[in-house]
């Protein structure tokens, strides 16, 4: 018999387990000083299908270069492509964050707005590095999906859904909105290094009492 869910519960079980493992790049970077709204949209455009342990030297790399809008519109399509070799798609990476420097110059005086429509409306941008970059960088309610979250609480059996952008508004409707930048900050993590995808720890896990164990067939 496993337990109603408790979010918070469960949220700061996950906590203290993450306290061993590496943070999420984004959050790693902000506590590192890159704090900036235009700072974290380019680390998470950064990290698309590149793994943290690339995407948080490659974004330090750029940032050596150019932390504000101004400074990354002085750079060649070529020497900012160069600078972001290593990360997946770095030429079309190149290109989007130049769109975005040029739009926060032209449109928002070089800061970036803290506003999701505004966010989202520039070319390359997603939700996730939208709900991401507005959690962690302006502290607004953000819930953030990537592939091991949305497998993370699928597999709790806490929702139901076939798509990342379902989940975030399921979870929108489960979470406390206090929690909702924890979610990716947690279970981002927990997902990679223990509720993993091919043989999650469940003997080990803090919030089995919880977990349905939902397409779970092997596990350790």
């Amino acid at each position: 018999m496993k337990n109603d869910f408790n979010i918070e519960d469960m949220l700061n079980r996950i906590a203290g387990l993450m306290v061993k493992y590496p943070k999420a790049a984004m959050f790693q970077l902000y506590d590192e000083g890159y704090t900036s709204m235009f700072e974290q949209l380019l680390s998470c455009i950064i990290s698309i299908r590149t793994l943290d342990e690339v995407s948080i030297p490659v974004s330090k790399k750029l940032f050596a270069h150019a932390r504000t809008p101004g400074q990354l519109v002085k750079l060649s399509p070529q020497g900012l492509e160069e600078i972001l070799h290593g990360s997946s798609y770095n030429g079309q990476k190149a290109y989007t964050m130049l769109g975005i420097a040029q739009t926060a110059m032209q449109q928002y005086n070089g800061e970036l707005p803290a506003d999701y429509d505004a966010l989202i409306a520039l070319k390359g941008v997603g939700p996730k590095c939208a709900n991401l970059a507005l959690g962690i960088a302006s502290k607004k309610p953000a819930i953030s999906v990537d592939s091991h979250v949305h497998r993370v609480v699928n597999r709790w059996g806490l929702v139901t859904t076939t798509q990342p952008e379902k989940t975030v508004l399921a979870l929108e409707k489960q979470v406390p909105q206090n929690r909702w930048i924890d979610i990716n900050r947690l279970l981002m993590p927990f997902g990679k290094f223990h509720c993993t995808h091919h043989l999650p720890k469940c003997t080990t896990c803090p919030i089995v009492d919880y977990c349905r164990q939902v397409g779970v067939k092997k596990f350790s």
